[in-house]
């Protein structure tokens, strides 16, 4: 069953063709990327890791990630990444959960993370971009002989952590076979090809770029441009020897305030936006400036990349396009009633839907159907054509940068501080991240209010993409009949906070 594991569709018979390229640095073929993957397994060994143990690891973007992740894959682990920007807080909670076998950072996290792992009884590894650390030593030693694991299509690959209204994490487990019917699907509908270099300028932390770029590149046997970070200039310098680049909207948006951005698109011929809503004012002044259209795509953490516009499409602007190969879709609408077309809150099934929440039977229950769709939680409408345009969230999560944020945890946090009697977290849009974290509270009238006092302490509990950029005192937060907070008047009421009316 070897050839159900991942690793074989990333690696098997492609040889001496490049892989990752680092500009300013090494060039890596997939035999070499296959070889460092060996050893690195054989040091995940030599630290007691075994076939279905956890590996979590939170590492800045370089190869040494993909080099730990795809050995994690080829012993049958299973990766679990985490945002660099997290707490330790934040991080204590995800590994309690999740139950490692060893936790991977930089040698400079020792001293703030070596009592977290202790902790949660998890190994500590050190692992430095520069191939430094406890676990480069010991992979530098280790033999590149370690097998790739036989492992079946519905075995977990990967746990990736979420999180709902509640803000309580839900591990999803990712199984190799949705990673690799993903990867597959979205090679044949973006045309992928050994021809083909993607630009790489996405973290690693988050299943777009860890998972969705990297995968689709690999299995289609191209080479991937791996820059440490979004910088536009050096974006913009890489571009001309790229053919593919796939991006969040706030990465074009940066974009187009370069001058000679449409001369460094001269080999490009297809430019993907995802984790976000494009702004379709982005996307047509993106076409104005570049002659290039920017396709959208649209998944989720639990069911990965469920539709794509495809390659060469021109008439899509506003829409995520069709499902892919092997994926099924439908619509609940009002009164539960199934429906292929119209609007309702998209189901989906296939190859690209996950296993099941990481020991959380209930989630399970509340996320399938009795049929077993999943249910995605966003509003849609597919016309008649079988074409899917976002209409909106059922919850009220907000995307801000690519990155998700769960109003009910900052709520959570915010609840804590004296001067807040209660608080209410909810999106605005935003011209760079699309969406900003924004929070309003009622006051305790005894206790003092100040804003930047607030928001540095948020910073202390929180991941900097989830602290509020403005957090208001307001008389009384809107709700309904129920009591519940009404959050579309909240988002209405703030909507210009960062934009200008039209």
């Amino acid at each position: 069953m070897a050839q159900h594991n991942l690793h074989h569709a990333l690696y098997a018979g492609k040889g001496d063709r490049a892989a990752l390229v680092v500009p300013n640095g090494a060039t890596y073929t997939y035999a070499q990327l296959d070889h460092a993957t060996g050893r690195m397994a054989s040091a995940l060994v030599q630290l007691g890791v075994v076939r279905g143990d956890r590996v979590s690891f939170l590492l800045e973007k370089s190869p040494a990630v993909v080099i730990l992740a795809h050995a994690c894959l080829r012993l049958g682990a299973i990766l679990h990444p985490l945002n660099t920007s997290y707490t330790n807080a934040e991080i204590a909670g995800l590994l309690a959960d999740a139950e490692p076998r060893v936790l991977v950072a930089d040698p400079s996290a020792f001293d703030r993370l070596e009592s977290v792992a202790k902790d949660a009884n998890a190994r500590f590894a050190t692992l430095g971009a520069g191939n430094n650390g406890l676990l480069a030593a010991l992979a530098a030693a280790a033999p590149d002989s370690a097998p790739v694991a036989d492992v079946a299509s519905d075995d977990i690959a990967a746990i990736l952590y979420t999180s709902g209204t509640t803000g309580r994490p839900k591990g999803a487990m990712i199984t190799h076979g949705n990673l690799a019917g993903n990867a597959r699907a979205l090679g044949e509908v973006w045309g992928l090809n050994p021809d083909d270099v993607l630009l790489h300028a996405l973290p690693v932390f988050h299943a777009h770029g860890l998972l969705t770029a990297l995968n689709s590149m690999l299995v289609a046997g191209g080479s991937v441009i791996f820059l440490p970070r979004f910088e536009a200039r050096e974006v913009i310098a890489a571009l001309p020897n790229a053919t593919i680049m796939m991006g969040v909207p706030t990465f074009y948006a940066r974009l187009l305030q370069e001058p000679d951005i449409a001369q460094a698109m001269a080999r490009m011929h297809v430019l993907i936006s995802g984790s976000a809503p494009l702004p379709i004012e982005l996307a047509a002044e993106f076409t104005r400036k570049t002659g290039h259209t920017l396709i959208e795509r649209y998944g989720s953490t639990e069911a990965a990349i469920i539709t794509a516009v495809p390659a060469g499409t021109n008439d899509r602007t506003g829409w995520v396009g069709w499902p892919l190969p092997g994926i099924e879709l439908r619509l609940v609408q009002a009164g539960g009633a199934r429906a292929s077309t119209g609007i309702g809150v998209l189901e989906t099934r296939g190859h690209n839907v996950f296993r099941g929440y990481w020991r959380n039977p209930a989630a399970d229950a509340e996320a399938f159907s009795a049929d077993g769709w999943f249910n995605t939680g966003d509003i849609a409408e597919i016309d008649a054509k079988g074409c899917v345009r976002l209409l909106g969230r059922e919850k009220d999560l907000i995307i801000t940068g690519g990155l998700n944020v769960y109003p009910k945890e900052v709520e959570t946090v915010l609840d804590t501080m004296a001067p807040i009697e209660t608080s209410a977290v909810f999106g605005v849009p935003h011209p760079d991240f699309g969406e900003a974290v924004v929070a309003v509270f009622e006051p305790n009238v005894t206790v003092d209010y100040d804003e930047n006092i607030l928001i540095t302490a948020a910073r202390e509990c929180l991941a900097a993409y989830k602290v509020p950029k403005r957090i208001f005192s307001i008389p009384a937060i809107p709700r309904n009949q129920m009591g519940k907070v009404d959050k579309k008047a909240l988002r209405e009421e703030w909507r210009d906070l960062f934009v200008q009316k039209s």
